[in-house]
């Protein structure tokens, strides 16, 4: 089965072809990071208009990257949601159209469990059932996976999530949008032990996570530099070390505890952050001593992507499931929501 996937759900079109038999043939993706920087962060009415310009000629990118023609497509997979609604409506109204035009079905995917189904892509993967933490500018989740549409939140942000944290601190240092990939950069010259930040909410039961005081303590540190002189590089190369050590631990914290409540020894982290490669060395150190195992997806899928919700649409294509006449974006949507794949002809 041959699926088509858009993504749009935020600042980066991306578009792919996966084949059930021979799996990922050709993807591409356009990120909106130089339009939305000048502003600091995401401007929805620009996602949406350039999501328009850039989707379709995407679509040709990849069909004749695969050598593929359009008749040979058996499904169209799109992200509903979560996300902005005039960039999810962008792809959803694309997605459709070329649907009903080659007569085949659609499927609205949910944007987070193409993330967490990411590391599938691999040629090595994690078997069922295992921990999942989603960890993006938009959500930081831990969930339980029994199989695909077996989800089990264990613990959320009550506030921002892990990627918006970064951004935030970057914007304080004077960092451009997005934060992450430059928070690292500085943290490498950062000076071990000159701060310490707080880990949030690890001296606590259960497995939520609030990174907003740890966004204040940096804010605090900051003006603390400030006042004694001007910020210097070096201040913001140890205050960035220090946030990046904060929230590293805290995940990992996090990570090891869930694995331990739920009996389970497989992790897989996915969404933008999880490409941090502090992250990655702590995680695989702390689960060896343990004798757990850590799956990623390959970097270029860790952010959005069409991939990624290619391959889950043709799951679900593949057990039956379609849209309705009517189906809905959804920009909020929650994950347990989504009904347990059950294969066609299943019982």
């Amino acid at each position: 089965m041959l699926i088509l996937g858009l993504e749009t759900s935020c600042d980066e079109t991306g578009v792919a072809l996966y084949d059930t038999e021979r799996g990922l043939l050709a993807d591409a993706l356009f990120s909106q990071v130089d339009i939305h920087v000048e502003y600091g962060g995401v401007v929805p009415e620009l996602a949406s208009r350039d999501h328009i310009r850039k989707t379709l000629p995407l679509v040709e990118e990849v069909l004749a990257q695969a050598g593929c023609d359009a008749a040979a497509i058996d499904g169209v997979a799109y992200t509903a949601g979560p996300g902005l609604v005039g960039a999810l409506m962008v792809g959803a109204t694309l997605a459709r159209a070329l649907a009903w035009g080659w007569g085949v079905p659609a499927l609205g995917v949910h944007h987070m469990e193409g993330h967490l189904l990411a590391p599938m892509l691999e040629d090595e993967h994690p078997e069922y059932p295992f921990v999942a933490l989603l960890v993006s500018g938009g959500h930081t989740q831990l969930v339980r996976v029994d199989g695909i549409g077996q989800y089990r939140i264990l613990g959320e942000s009550l506030d921002d999530a892990a990627g918006e944290a970064f951004d935030k601190a970057a914007k304080m240092l004077g960092l451009p949008y997005p934060g992450g990939p430059h928070i690292a950069r500085l943290a490498r010259q950062g000076t071990p032990g000159r701060f310490t930040f707080p880990r949030p909410m690890v001296n606590r039961p259960g497995l939520d996570f609030s990174f907003s005081g740890l966004k204040t303590y940096t804010l605090n540190t900051v003006a603390d530099c400030r006042e004694a002189r001007e910020l210097s590089e070096q201040d913001k190369c140890d205050i960035a070390l220090a946030f990046e050590e904060a929230v590293v631990a805290t995940l990992v914290i996090k990570c090891r505890r869930a694995l331990r409540q739920e009996a389970l020894d497989t992790l897989v982290i996915a969404g933008g952050v999880s490409a941090n490669h502090k992250l990655r060395e702590q995680l695989a150190t702390a689960l060896s001593r343990e004798g757990g195992r850590v799956f990623y997806p390959a970097p270029r899928f860790c952010t959005d992507n069409g991939a990624m919700i290619a391959y889950a649409g043709a799951q679900r294509l593949q057990a039956g499931q379609l849209d309705e006449v009517a189906a809905p974006v959804r920009p909020r949507w929650p994950m347990e929501e989504l009904p347990p794949l059950v294969a066609v002809g299943a019982g």
